[in-house]
């Protein structure tokens, strides 16, 4: 078991070790879920993301639309392994 100390702040440190367990980078976020009995799960927050997020990436980028048929043809060879 891991002990941690609490700074004047009331910030702490996780160690290395820990964060590598839960898969957490620099730049990454926590999430803390409260828990019955004064406990706390920790993990690493999961991006989410939305098809308006997915769009607006892709915004303006193309340059005309594309056919049913073209769609069904990129679509097709993707499956096939044809990237």
């Amino acid at each position: 078991m891991t002990s941690l100390t609490v700074t004047m702040k009331g910030q702490v440190t996780l160690k290395r070790e820990l964060l590598q367990h839960l898969g957490i980078k620099p730049g990454d976020r926590i999430v803390l879920d409260k828990l019955p009995g004064g406990a706390l799960r920790v993990r690493a927050e999961q991006p989410a993301g939305s098809i308006a997020t997915f769009i607006g990436r892709h915004a303006g980028k193309v340059k005309k639309p594309l056919t049913l048929d073209e769609i069904n043809e990129i679509a097709a060879s993707g499956w096939a392994g044809d990237r």
